[in-house]
């Protein structure tokens, strides 16, 4: 069973404005999803939660996200589980 670990990929947006993030998280996830990834961490840091809720409103969105959750170990990260569709 695939897991998130510490070879999974990260993108680190912390400090970054909610409007920038918007592409660097599409690039991410569709970058992700051709690579053959199914878990990538989203750092957002953990400060005013503004960042963190407008990421995770974008995953809600987004069509190749399968199921995203707070890292239970480090609150200021989003761990995203992608869907892998094999049928390219």
């Amino acid at each position: 069973m695939e897991m998130f670990n510490s070879k999974s990929p990260i993108l680190n947006v912390h400090g970054e404005t909610t409007d920038t993030v918007v592409y660097f998280l599409n690039d991410f996830i569709h970058d992700s999803v051709k690579l053959g990834n199914t878990y990538i961490g989203i750092i957002h840091g953990r400060s005013s939660n503004i960042l963190r809720n407008r990421i995770h409103e974008l995953l809600k969105k987004n069509k190749q996200v399968d199921s995203f959750r707070l890292d239970i170990w480090n609150p200021g990260m989003t761990i995203v589980k992608l869907k892998n569709d094999k049928k390219h």
